[in-house]
């Protein structure tokens, strides 16, 4: 039996409780683990679009989402020539679009460096676009047996009780602790079985809330279950304070139903995705006057064509709209735009387009155009 090493010595663990603990977890994992679609089989790719989606998402979300893509698109060469807005379109809903198109550019990498297949080493997985330590240490341990801990929430609050760790898991230089002990504490023979197990247990039953699990298979040797601490566990720094914006967002339309889009570009939030106009306001300034209100969507894009005097606004039927993303907020003020006829495609940007209708999209929206058509809907 190996020995252990000084890290997990620290804590009171020796070689046979290290090995006892694996034992009694993986047996638990075996009976109870989760029957998730990624499971079924060691595919690599499923592994990695499974990861990549889980980002900021719960599992009972992913399964359609990801069920959904592997149909249209079912591998690594696929989705290197996939088109991005049928790929946008498949990850409509889920957020961080970022992530979906770092998925093509990685799969085009592997297609030129591995001959479209997934890289087995640390190294060759990291240097992908988007794969970072977690996910390719996920992807390594569960489809190449790689010996790495995928550290995510799950991880770190299961691991911050079992040994009543003070570290700040906000911090980097914490990580470092937590990789240490899980490094020395994974099962080298099932590394991938390991860290499922570990997310599992964190999913289901050392939860964020539940400080006292009498179910748990590894209570025996969780400190802060047997001390009564686990509320203390793990800690973690206040996030970064959201800041709050305003916009507003024109529905200009026709009378035949026509509604004018416009695709957000690189450097936006919900890049590449499409949306009706928006414009951010300071809120105590909010004009009330046509001409104020369209000004400024005019003199960005130059669309002069706005400053008619056949066309009719509405700026009182809505109420706003709430979008969170990470670390800000959008307060989002719908009005509409009437204008008596479509205008010519030549008198719009680039990236804008007129659709025929707002309910049978061709391109991919974001969950907040959705919220702005539903109050639509509610008109």
């Amino acid at each position: 039996m190996e020995e252990t090493t000084n890290i997990l010595s620290r804590y009171g663990w020796d070689s046979k409780k290290a090995e006892q603990f694996r034992s009694d977890l993986l047996a638990w994992y075996d009976a109870n683990k989760r029957d998730l679609p990624w499971r079924r089989d060691n595919n690599p790719y499923y592994i990695w679009i499974s990861e990549i989606m889980l980002q900021q998402t719960q599992v009972a979300t992913v399964i359609p989402y990801f069920e959904r893509f592997i149909a249209e698109i079912p591998d690594i060469k696929t989705l290197a020539q996939v088109d991005e807005q049928v790929l946008l379109q498949l990850w409509q809903g889920l957020g961080y679009y970022s992530r979906a198109r770092n998925l093509k550019i990685a799969a085009q990498q592997i297609v030129e460096r591995h001959n479209g297949q997934m890289p087995q080493t640390m190294p060759e997985l990291l240097a992908l676009k988007g794969i970072g330590p977690y996910t390719a240490a996920a992807v390594g341990s569960m489809a190449f047996n790689l010996p790495e801990p995928a550290i995510d929430g799950n991880l770190l609050r299961v691991t911050a009780r079992l040994f009543e760790l003070d570290a700040d898991i906000a911090k980097a230089s914490s990580r470092k602790q937590f990789a240490a002990i899980l490094t020395e504490l994974i099962d080298k023979e099932r590394p991938g079985d390991f860290n499922q197990a570990m997310m599992d247990l964190g999913a289901t039953i050392m939860t964020p809330t539940n400080y006292y699990p009498e179910n748990s298979p590894v209570k025996a040797y969780d400190a802060s279950f047997i001390n009564e601490t686990a509320e203390q566990y793990p800690v973690k720094s206040k996030k970064i304070k959201q800041t709050h914006h305003h916009l507003i967002a024109y529905y200009i339309h026709d009378t035949e139903g026509n509604v004018l889009y416009r695709q957000h570009l690189d450097d936006e939030l919900l890049t590449g995705l499409w949306h009706f106009p928006m414009i951010e306001y300071e809120i105590e300034h909010l004009a009330a006057t046509k001409k104020e209100l369209l000004e400024p969507l005019a003199e960005r894009y130059r669309m002069n064509w706005l400053s008619d005097d056949t066309i009719q606004v509405n700026a009182t039927v809505f109420s706003s709209v709430k979008h969170v993303f990470s670390h800000r907020v959008w307060h989002v003020q719908l009005i509409t735009v009437t204008v008596p006829n479509k205008v010519s495609p030549r008198d719009i940007p680039q990236k804008w387009q007129w659709v025929s209708s707002r309910t049978e999209h061709t391109v991919p929206i974001s969950t907040l155009q959705k919220k702005l058509e539903q109050l639509l809907m509610l008109e």
